[in-house]
């Protein structure tokens, strides 16, 4: 009997060893997946994209082929101006959905009939380059995007004329990373894609190179 119940707490500790090092798996696994992304991308824009690019506009080095620089995600909490815990919040879904730290932005001017003053923090920005920027790319074209409702592709009417283009993101909640039933408010966000384009026909084709789901026209 002493014997039967000692092989059954081993099956127990057994099981439960398992499952710690199920718990471990998955987040290496996760983690070594992610680290593959940049290095996929980037084979992907040395191979496919450069050489698609230099055709279509008649580049005569590969050092004129646009790339993208950097991705700045800006989120501005106007509720700030009254309760700062709404800023705590919106930076730490910030960071979350980006991977890294974020910066406080703050006013630039006061204007009183909102109350705000100069200096007033309102705001959180993140700058995400290199793996970073490669792997928050992927996640925003494959995993977030499709999640939102209806969703037909995004609009090619936002560049800068200087080969920038942002994206406005309604919810944040389209990020898995954030869970629903802890966030106090259902905020959006700017994304800005830097690039070295010089129009904003060579930065279309390059985002959309890359995969970024422009509508069709």
């Amino acid at each position: 009997m002493a014997q039967k119940k000692e092989t059954k707490k081993e099956t127990k500790e057994t099981k439960k060893a398992g499952e710690v090092k199920a718990d471990k798996v998955k987040p290496a696994a996760e983690k070594a997946a992610r680290e593959k992304i940049p290095v996929l991308l980037l084979q992907k824009y040395k191979e496919e994209i450069v050489p698609k690019l230099m055709e279509q506009f008649s580049y005569k080095s590969v050092m004129q082929v646009p790339r993208l620089e950097k991705i700045v995600i800006n989120m501005g909490v106007g509720e700030a101006v009254q309760d700062q815990k709404a800023l705590e919040s919106a930076v730490k879904e910030l960071e979350t959905i980006a991977g890294q730290k974020a910066s406080i932005r703050s006013a630039k001017k006061s204007i009183s009939n909102f109350k705000l003053r100069e200096g007033m923090k309102i705001g959180a920005k993140v700058t995400l380059r290199k793996d970073n920027m490669y792997e928050f790319l992927l996640r925003l074209i494959a995993i977030a995007l499709p999640r939102v409702r209806d969703f037909r592709g995004v609009s090619d009417k936002s560049f800068d004329g200087k080969g920038n283009y942002t994206l406005g993101i309604k919810e944040q909640i389209i990020f898995p990373e954030i869970n629903v039933d802890k966030i106090n408010k259902v905020r959006g966000m700017d994304v800005t894609f830097v690039t070295t384009a010089k129009t904003d026909a060579e930065a279309y084709q390059l985002l959309s190179s890359f995969g970024v789901p422009f509508r069709k026209k």
